[in-house]
């Protein structure tokens, strides 16, 4: 089994270095980064230019273009059997990739969310109405998916590489989150949910997303889950149709 571990990567340069160590010390050994620097202007393209490491396959973007726009660059160069996405910052742990991909190699799921909602482990304190609001998309996300998730807005999602290269992601920006999820949830997929540790950060500390990317999200759960182009979906659900007849023999 191989992972294609997915970075958008944005003004990261005080903790790029310190996330490529712990993806590479992470429990899973075969693993190909794929880190995407979406225009940064703070040193971290320097910082990755500088990097010769053949595990490690660099995008440079021109300009800054979001972090959607940074999963497809990525997505497309993926050759793992699954994909994770792992944003740049040090919120998210990749001790836990074994957690996140578990049901995948177990041959039980197709997608996996990692909730920070849903677990024992450790949690930063840090802003209550993020918390409200990331509670409120969700549910408002799961009215129109009819799906039972407890955080839509999780960074950690991890997929058969070959579903999500068949699904045509249009969002440039977070809106992403609620795009993929309206999306996976009119296929005949096999969806869990795991429970993840999360180290939030202040906006001091260079957290990007606000109050606006939330307003969007609330139109994008009603575009994509009334109005979606789906084109592509029928092909993506072909592939699963196939595959589902065996298990996902990645243990193998």
């Amino acid at each position: 089994m191989k992972l294609s571990v997915l970075v958008p990567c944005f003004n990261e340069v005080n903790t790029i270095s310190e996330l490529i160590s712990s993806i590479k010390n992470s429990p899973v050994t075969n693993i190909e980064i794929i880190i995407v620097d979406d225009g940064s202007i703070d040193g971290t393209t320097d910082f990755l230019r500088s990097i010769e490491d053949p595990q490690i396959n660099i995008i440079y973007h021109a300009r800054n273009l979001g972090k959607g726009a940074a999963l497809r660059s990525a997505i497309a160069q993926a050759q793992g059997d699954i994909c994770i996405i792992q944003d740049a910052d040090l919120e998210y742990d990749p001790q836990e990739y074994p957690i996140v991909i578990g049901p995948i190699l177990k041959g039980k799921a197709d997608v996996v969310f990692g909730s920070r909602f849903q677990s024992g482990r450790s949690h930063r304190v840090v802003y209550f109405w993020h918390a409200v609001g990331n509670t409120f998309l969700t549910l408002l996300s799961n009215i129109f998916t009819d799906l039972n998730l407890t955080d839509m807005e999780t960074c950690y999602k991890a997929f058969k590489t070959d579903i999500i290269k068949g699904i045509n992601i249009v969002e440039n920006r977070f809106g992403f989150e609620p795009e993929i999820t309206a999306k996976i949830s009119k296929l005949n997929l096999r969806i869990y949910e795991t429970g993840i540790s999360y180290y939030g950060r202040t906006y001091s500390e260079g957290k990007k997303i606000g109050w606006k990317d939330a307003v969007w999200a609330i139109y994008c759960i009603i575009k994509y889950n009334l109005f979606s182009d789906t084109n592509s979906l029928p092909e993506v659900q072909t592939q699963f149709s196939k595959s589902n007849k065996n298990s996902f023999k990645l243990l193998n």
